[in-house]
């Protein structure tokens, strides 16, 4: 069994940022991990790339042969990518093992992953390959210090739960940015009652009811919370790190492959 990471997130969250510090922690520790590159538009990467879209479709060729702008244009290639699944997504993944570990960095369009099935069919083609599959959604944590950006980006969030039907580990990025962290409780596990109070300050009266829609439908699901994420802090890139570990049963599979080797060989274990 293979495990896998959809790093997704609205366009400038850190996604490409939060797997170069991944790949360096778990090659200082020891552990192997494979990033692949989804985005048809990047150009400079921090860590080795394991798997390539731009070796299948890039954005700069389809703008130049299509007449498309980057918007179109990237839509075209992550439609290419998922014409390519049988093909060239199949034949990369053969370099690899069944317990191997991928991060994928996808594109930050998040149509791609609100209401445009690329990705749902692509991760969906992942577990028919035997991957245990999270995604990890990564959101801004500048976002905390407007309560009204930060409810939209709760709203994307759940939309992409719903559209991609996986375990789900919300991050707060870039916290070695952010000046005041005072308020940051009320963001890791958003409390409805004081998100409304703020909302309805900021805004319109005429969208109380709107607010208070919205602040019931993350209360009463609690499924919106937020983890945070520090680059400089090893203890903060390890504590992610085994969240999402227990999110795709990460090491359980091997627990089971050593017990049963023990069953095979008549004996409780090697003797410490």
């Amino acid at each position: 069994m293979g495990y896998a990471q959809l790093v997704i997130g609205p366009a400038g969250s850190g996604k490409s940022t939060y797997c170069s510090t991944l790949y360096e922690h778990c090659e200082t520790i020891g552990r192997t991990m494979h990033v692949v590159n989804l985005d048809p538009a990047a150009e400079i990467f921090n860590y080795p790339v394991a798997m390539d879209i731009r070796e299948l479709v890039s954005l700069e060729d389809v703008m130049e042969k299509l007449g498309l702008g980057p918007n179109g244009g990237l839509m075209y290639c992550m439609e290419y990518l998922e014409d390519s699944l049988h093909d060239w997504v199949d034949e990369e993944l053969e370099n690899y093992r069944d317990d191997d570990y991928l991060i994928f960095d996808c594109p930050g369009q998040i149509e791609l992953f609100t209401h445009v099935p690329v990705l749902k069919n692509f991760v969906q083609h992942l577990q028919q390959k035997n991957f245990n599959v999270c995604v990890v959604y990564l959101l801004d944590s500048q976002f905390i210090t407007d309560v009204t950006k930060f409810i939209s980006g709760c709203m994307s969030s759940l939309s992409a739960m719903v559209q991609l039907e996986l375990p789900h580990v919300n991050i707060l990025s870039k916290m070695d940015l952010l000046q005041d962290k005072s308020n940051i409780d009320n963001y890791l596990d958003p409390e409805p009652r004081t998100l409304l109070a703020e909302l309805n300050k900021r805004m319109s009266p005429r969208f109380a009811k709107l607010n208070k829609a919205l602040m019931e439908m993350v209360g009463e699901y609690g499924m919106v919370n937020f983890i945070p994420f520090d680059i400089r802090k090893e203890r903060s890139i390890q504590y992610v790190l085994s969240q999402i570990d227990v999110c795709i049963q990460f090491g359980e599979d091997a627990d089971v492959k050593i017990r049963d080797q023990d069953e095979d060989l008549g004996g409780d274990g090697p003797d410490l």
